[in-house]
This record gives structure tokens, sequence and C-alpha cells, in this order.
């Protein structure tokens, strides 16, 4: 079928592919489009700014987590009945796991979607240069369809036209805009990311800001005529159907707790479960009868006395996570079921505590990066042994007084050899938590598990 789209990918980190995919989506949007964003990789506070300017849930398409028929169905998926869809590349266009730029990378991406690829440079204190650099990213991979530069930080439009001579001349790629050096637009970053939509003051101010700087300088129309080009693309990809037998999962969902993947939520939700979103911070009890608890990632540190502040919630989910109820948390929700967080000035905060130990944070990142995990033993997520692929990003780390199992056998490779092995991965009651953030689409089970498990927890406890 006939999808609009394109890719804006950039030549590293830094380059301000964030920035600009925002306005371009924004600028869309203004002209009445229904845009469908999505961002390639892992994270989980690009595509809530997309979602932000859009209306339209951002969805992550990622090479490494994911089998390339999963993420080319993913994307024809949710791409359907919209009239372009925009994709937000992560790092520098051929950067993906370790040195290889076929796995995970934006390049391998846009081959897997067949969707032509605009380049964002960084034209500051360049000229002829900036040709070199964009020649060098054609040459790289000739199966990339690069079919437009966008040059960021110039000093203004004689500096854009000189870069833009050189390159349209020496390589034959078309430059469909520019945006000046503008220190008032630049979103803000903490730990190596940027700060989630959710805690940016004024942000709806800075959107429409960025799309007016991108409708007076970037050629949307030449950006809409490329979108047009893509070639047609279909996919079939098996899911599990909708089930009769319906259950309420409560999920965290507040400005501590915001990081999820959309298609999980969709697929929790295609296998019969009612998604009912709660706050921790501000919910002084849990939603009635519910029969499942998720708890996603964030940034709990940062609100680490209000969460301790709301004794009252904290209270009954302990009670109802020690009562039985299935619960999955990751990342920050597993900082939040600890016993406390601590933080780098040594501040500590008392959470729920279905867990035996504390999380701490410190002062540099302690895991960055794709893991393979092997669930060992039966749990909210598996019935026996089951695979996973999944990404960590965290701060903190958890103090050794555990006496909770870890059912997680994690393993880091690079470049298909194996340099880490850890275990993580904590069970008590009916609960797990890890650092990992899964994609379930890299296994459907684990999702059908869980819901299964608050399935039989709804009916009883009876198989």
């Amino acid at each position: 079928m006939k999808l609009p789209r394109f890719v804006l990918a950039g030549t590293q980190s830094g380059v301000g592919k964030t920035t600009i995919s925002t306005g371009v989506m924004s600028a869309l949007r203004k002209r009445g489009f229904q845009v469908q964003p999505f961002k390639v990789g892992p994270d989980y506070i690009d595509p809530a700014f997309h979602t932000f300017v859009t209306g339209n849930k951002s969805r992550n398409l990622d090479s490494w987590m994911l089998e390339e028929e999963t993420v080319r169905g993913l994307f024809v998926k949710n791409a359907q009945e919209k009239d372009i869809s925009v994709i937000e590349g992560v790092m520098g266009l051929y950067d993906g796991s370790g040195s290889r730029k076929d796995v995970g990378s934006t390049a391998h991406v846009s081959k897997i979607i067949k969707a032509p690829v605009i380049l964002i440079i960084n034209g500051s204190g360049m000229a002829a240069s900036a040709a070199a650099q964009v020649l060098g990213y054609k040459m790289y991979d000739s199966d990339v369809e690069i079919a437009g530069v966008i040059i960021n930080n110039v000093s203004g439009e004689k500096h854009y036209h000189i870069l833009k001579e050189a390159i349209e001349r020496d390589t034959k790629i078309k430059c469909v805009g520019y945006m000046v050096k503008n220190t008032a637009i630049k979103l803000e970053s903490r730990h190596l990311g940027l700060i989630p939509s959710v805690e940016v003051k004024d942000l709806k101010d800075k959107v429409e800001e960025i799309g007016s700087m991108i409708e007076k300088t970037v050629d949307i129309d030449a950006l809409l005529e490329i979108s047009e080009q893509a070639v047609p693309i279909d996919a079939c990809m098996s899911e599990d159907i909708w089930v009769e037998d319906r259950i309420n999962l409560g999920v965290a969902s507040d400005k501590a707790f915001n990081f999820y993947y959309e298609d999980n939520l969709e697929l929790l939700k295609s296998l019969g479960a009612n998604l009912i979103f709660f706050s921790p911070l501000h919910d002084r009890k849990l939603p009635e009868g519910l029969h499942g608890l998720y708890f996603g990632g964030g940034f709990p540190e940062v609100f680490a006395q209000e969460l301790e502040d709301n004794r009252e919630i904290r209270q009954q989910i302990k009670e109802s996570i020690e009562g039985g109820i299935p619960a999955y948390a990751e990342c920050g929700g597993l900082m939040y079921l600890t016993n406390a967080i601590t933080s780098v000035a040594g501040e500590r905060h008392e959470m729920v505590g279905v867990f035996h130990t504390e999380a701490k944070m410190t002062g540099r990142l302690q895991r960055f990066g794709y893991v393979d995990i092997t669930i060992d033993q039966p749990s909210v997520l598996s019935k026996s042994v089951e695979q996973a692929k999944a990404h960590e990003f965290h701060r903190s780390i958890l103090m050794d007084h555990m006496e909770d199992d870890q059912v997680y056998q994690l393993e880091k490779t690079r470049n298909g050899e194996i340099i880490d092995r850890w275990r993580c991965g904590l069970k008590r009651y009916n609960a797990l938590a890890a650092y990992a953030h899964i994609h379930f689409y890299c296994n459907q089970r684990l999702a059908k598990n869980f819901i299964e498990n608050c399935r039989v927890y709804k009916d009883g406890g009876k198989e």
C-alpha cells in the first residue's frame, strides 16, 4: 500500500533531530495533515514530544529488539489511516549495535520500511566541507536513500546558500532547508537525554515557535513530495487476537512514571486488558477492581519526596502485592517498589517496600544499552524459561541486602561477542521488577503470560 513517509536522521547525536522533527511535525499538523510519528530505537522521551505535537501516539521502531518483519508490520499497522508518517532517527544515521551499521540503526530501519531519508547536518563553521560530509553518508551505504538535507545551526540565509550550492553540486542531493542558531528553542537535557515533555514548561509555546521557524526556512512542499515518492509497502505480522474474558490492569502514569512503549500497551489491550491509569504521585488510592499492576519507567528520583508523602497509595500497593495481585515493574517502577530511594546528596525517601533492597542514585550512568534476557524461572511473565530482548538506561544501583529471587540472566554483547553477564529481575509474591525495559513484540508470550496471570487472580487463583 502507498504510505507517504520519510525519516529525519542526523549525522550524529546532538545535531538537532528532535527539535527539527517536532518542528516539521508541527508544520505538517498546521497544514491539516494527520501525522503518524515514529522513533527509531528504544527511547521513550522523544516519542512523548511527537505525541504532544501531532495528537497521535508515537511508536518505536527498533530493529535490535524486534525482527525485521515485526518492525515492518508495526510500521504498516500504525501508518494506515494517516496522511503521512514522520520517523525520527536515533544517534547518527549509521549508529547501531557496536560497530555494525545494520543492527538497530536508523539506516537499517529506513531500509526495512523503504523510507527516504532526510539527513540533518550541523552547518556551523563549514562551507564546502559540508558536501564532503554528505557525500560520505551517501556512499557509505548505497541502499540507503538519502533524498534531502536539512542544515542546522547556520548563521543565516547567505551561509545556507553557500552550503546548499556545494552539497547539491557535488552530491546531487537536494537541500530542503535550514535552521539558524537559536538557543531559546533548545530542548533541555537530563541524564544524556531530553527532559520529558510532561516536565517542560510552556511546551506548547516552544513547539509553536519551532514550527514557525521551520515553516519559514524549510521547504515543507519538498518534504511532502519526497514522502509521496516512497515506494508502496505491505507487511503481514502474526498477532494474538482480542479475547472476551477481560481483566482490569492498573497502569502507573504521571510525571514520575511515563516510560511505556505504546505498542506494548496496545498488545496488552488486544490480549484482554482494560488499561486503567492511576497516579502514584497524586491518587490517594488505587482504582477499584484491579486484577494486575504495571509500573513503567521514568524519573521517580526527581519526585521522590512527593512519592514518599503519598503514604496511602504506597501502603495500598504493598498490601495488594502481598495479597497476590500480579505486578510487573521496569526501571523507575523497580525503584518505586523497593524500600527506599536515596539521592546523590544522600537524601533517603521511603518507597513501597515490596522488595527488600534500596535504590541509590549515583553520579554516573551504571548501565546503558541493549541486553539479552533469559527468564529462567516461572514469574508473572513466564511459565518456564523465556527469552527477551531489552534495553537498560539507569544511574541508580540496588543495595546488596536483597532477599528476593533473581530470575533474569542478562547478557550484553558487542558485535556478537558476550562482554558482560549478570543477574537481575527481582521476584517476590506475584511481582516481578527489573531495570530492563522489554518490548513485548520481541516475545509476545511474555505479555500473554502476564494477562493470563491477571486472569487467574481475577478468578480467585483457580486455573
